[in-house]
């Protein structure tokens, strides 16, 4: 009985759910408030190739999220057979327009189309989702300016829910540029000790029980088990997963993982909401520093 009882007063008193739809909710009210004062609308144009039905979710959500702000948004939808000049040639018209501030090209392309050549093609102070080469070596530079949302949205959690990482160990599982590199050169920015781990990780587990931090970023359905989590970690599950009947999991096998938790991600309602908002930060601030060069 006295187990039980511990138990229950950590659940309640110790373990917090990282509501990141609350959190998103709160920066997209404060962003709708700075919209509001600009003498300039910001501009977001998405463009996609082809009919992938998560990418088509995706930009729904960008497209809500930019209504909600005062963002004025649109979205081209080319066909699958978009040859890669026909796309480059659209990005270059919405570079040249000064009343769009954003431009994010919605991955995955067609296999014909070279991903290298459209993100390269997105001008460096255009591209709020921060995959241009030059974004990436000023963040790796320690001069971040545009930032890929997944990382920055992590970011936003770790402060508002007063997450020090000055001094603590954290672990990232992947290592992709989308998400696993960027964070954790965020955290070693604020003083972390950062280690990456990936699929030829050996002794995986021993690694991430030594975490304070651990962030789970490897499209893997409910890997990271309660035994591979310290107990009182801070524990963000990227992932995004369709299990059996469609219900949509993490990376982190929510429902045990949470009972050893000092704060955890739920998938859904973590993460997500935060990667758009912090896309739609983005595109604000690309807007103000527009302002900024014309005057």
């Amino acid at each position: 009985m006295l187990r039980i009882f511990y138990k229950w007063m950590w659940y309640n008193y110790f373990m917090k759910i990282i509501d990141g739809k609350a959190l998103a909710a709160k920066i997209q009210a404060k962003l709708k408030k700075e919209v509001a004062e600009m003498s300039v609308q910001p501009g977001l144009v998405a463009i996609m190739v082809g009919n992938d039905p998560a990418s088509q979710i995706y930009v729904r959500g960008k497209e809500r999220d930019a209504d909600k702000i005062g963002i004025r948004s649109n979205i081209v939808r080319l066909p699958e057979d978009t040859t890669e000049e026909e796309l480059l040639k659209v990005i270059s018209r919405y570079n040249q327009d000064p009343l769009w501030h954003g431009i994010i090209v919605q991955l995955p392309l067609p296999a014909h189309i070279n991903e290298e050549n459209v993100l390269m093609k997105i001008l460096p102070e255009k591209d709020v989702d921060g995959f241009h080469p030059l974004n990436m070596g000023l963040l790796w530079a320690g001069k971040a300016v545009m930032v890929p949302s997944t990382p920055a949205g992590i970011m936003a959690m770790f402060k508002d829910y007063k997450v020090t990482l000055k001094g603590k160990k954290a672990v990232v599982v992947g290592r992709s540029n989308i998400v696993g590199k960027p964070i954790a050169q965020l955290m070693m920015m604020e003083n972390a000790t950062v280690t990456i781990a990936h699929s030829q990780t050996q002794n995986l587990s021993d690694l991430t029980r030594q975490a304070d931090i651990l962030v789970v970023a490897i499209g893997s359905d409910r890997f990271i088990k309660a035994d591979d989590v310290k107990p009182g970690a801070v524990v963000i599950d990227v992932g995004m997963n369709r299990g059996d009947g469609g219900k949509l999991h993490g990376d982190v096998d929510f429902e045990n993982v949470k009972e050893v938790a000092g704060l955890i991600t739920p998938v859904p309602g973590g993460v997500g909401p935060m990667t758009r908002t912090m896309l739609m930060k983005q595109t604000v601030e690309a807007a103000k520093r527009s302002l900024k060069n014309v005057e």
